[in-house]
């Protein structure tokens, strides 16, 4: 018998034949990452429908020293969830999606892993409370992945990262044994901090099966609006005069350049075009209000800020609708630059009060590299993560921009490392970053995350070469 179809059998009479592919053709959505950049194979893709099921698996892979590929939704950035050498075995969670907890009182929730952010926000919601973790891919997004790459969205500024959100996990580690840390404590001081090796760590100590999640009181409604500034310092500014007058009650605070409002305009992506008036760049702005607050916060923030002359112009959100178009248009930031050129993005993070620097700066890094070149900074200046993309020049013949790649990810880091930033503020480190770890990351730190890493995962069975690369 075949190597190949002596595991299929093996794993078959595992967790059923049903919830194990071998076909190319089956495991193609699996293997394939949104950005298209990573395209080795796996040998197996195994849906689990019991977390019995993933620590079967586990002890398998450990007796055989089978490299395993932990996946959630498969929205990763970064590769950190298919395959880096081709031949892993990547293990989809999407059938855990079990609701093992909701306690209102406590004001936490259990969830399985392959839950997905919307299905979670939902759920929440049906007992009256708030999970508020939002971003993007948000419907298709599961809790185990997010967790593993300790994901942000816009409302870090409020609620804080993944990390933030999670009060304990349960994992199946490396040779199959299940780690059971799933507190509904906000106090519990006995040892070490297990969840947090966990979280964040891209499946490489063991494969977060669910989780304990915080809730919050929902608001009862929200005052957004987008507003018109002249530039980044300015948008610093009016962070600052806001969280002043407003407290908590600012829950996202994102900084974008017109840019991406006119493209999508241009690409058919906006309904119509919600700038009160022409401006180089706009912030969009929300307070969440809650029972007992009255409606005008807002209102009363805009005229401080008129009075300040940090801004010049606001559109203010007068329906449910209208909320909706602006958040929708701040989530086709990312489509319309698909859309428009070919691009070069990069995830990082500096003190708010160096975001106009680090764009300044990077700016002009980029147009020394190459004349002419689209500068495309938005994202969440509330946390001081940017989106820092850079699109092909107009004229620039289609495959060209990836020959200036190097160039323009050796600038940016230089900068941020001169800013005291981070080389990845909420995608992870994957495959794609992993290099670049090894040269940024303090050195002590890389030796104590090694350790965890060979104590845990001895075999080096678990998403090897993400994150941490191999050391020879």
């Amino acid at each position: 018998m075949s190597a190949p179809k002596a595991r299929f059998e093996a794993l078959a009479a595992l967790i059923g034949a049903q919830n194990v592919m071998g076909e190319s053709k089956d495991m193609a959505a699996f293997a394939e990452e949104p950005r298209r950049l990573y395209n080795a194979q796996p040998s197996f893709v195994l849906t689990p429908t019991s977390v019995e099921d993933v620590q079967k698996i586990m002890v398998w892979a450990n007796e055989n020293a089978v490299a395993v590929i932990p996946q959630g939704g498969n929205t990763g950035l970064v590769g950190g969830q298919v395959p880096l050498d081709g031949g892993e075995v990547i293990i989809s969670l999407k059938k855990l999606k079990a609701v093992r907890d909701i306690d209102p009182a406590t004001n936490v929730m259990i969830v399985e892993a392959g839950t997905t952010v919307l299905e979670t926000q939902q759920i929440a919601e049906e007992k009256n409370r708030l999970f508020p973790l939002s971003l993007g891919s948000e419907g298709s997004c599961q809790i185990g992945g997010i967790l593993s790459t300790n994901a942000g969205g816009t409302a870090v500024l409020a609620y804080g990262n993944s990390r933030d959100l999670c009060m304990g996990v349960e994992a199946v580690l490396a040779d199959g044994r299940l780690y059971n840390g799933l507190s509904k404590l906000r106090k519990d001081n006995t040892g070490y901090d297990l969840k947090d090796l966990l979280v964040g760590a891209e499946g490489t100590l063991g494969i977060i099966t669910a989780a304990s999640l915080k809730l919050f009181p929902r608001p009862t409604t929200f005052e957004t609006a987008l507003l018109n500034i002249e530039n980044p310092q300015a948008g610093v500014e009016v962070l600052e005069m806001v969280r002043r007058k407003s407290g908590n009650k600012v829950t996202s605070f994102e900084v974008l350049p017109t840019l991406g409002i006119e493209l999508q305009i241009k690409h058919g992506l906006a309904e119509r075009d919600p700038r009160a008036s022409a401006s180089p760049w706009h912030i969009l702005m929300e307070y969440s209000l809650f029972d007992g607050e009255e409606p005008g916060a807002l209102m009363s923030t805009l005229e401080a800020l008129f009075e300040a002359e940090l801004i010049s112009d606001a559109s203010v959100c007068q329906s449910l609708a209208d909320r909706k178009m602006m958040w929708l248009m701040r989530e086709n930031y990312a489509e319309c630059q698909t859309r428009e050129a070919e691009g070069i993005k990069h995830d990082i993070s500096v003190p708010v009060k160096n975001i106009p620097e680090l764009i300044e700066r990077g700016d002009a890094m980029a147009e020394k590299v190459i004349p002419g070149i689209r500068s495309f900074a938005f994202g969440h200046m509330g946390d001081g993560n940017i989106h820092y993309d850079f699109l092909a020049p107009i004229d620039m013949p289609k495959g060209e921009l990836r020959g200036h790649a190097a160039a323009l990810h050796d600038g940016m880091y230089e900068i941020v490392d001169d800013l005291n930033g981070s080389i990845s503020a909420e995608h992870g480190i994957g495959q794609m970053k992993a290099g670049l770890l090894q040269q940024k990351k303090d050195p002590v730190a890389l030796d104590m995350m090694y350790s965890i890493k060979q104590a845990l995962d001895p075999k080096g069975i678990l998403n090897p070469g993400k994150v941490l690369s191999r050391r020879n």
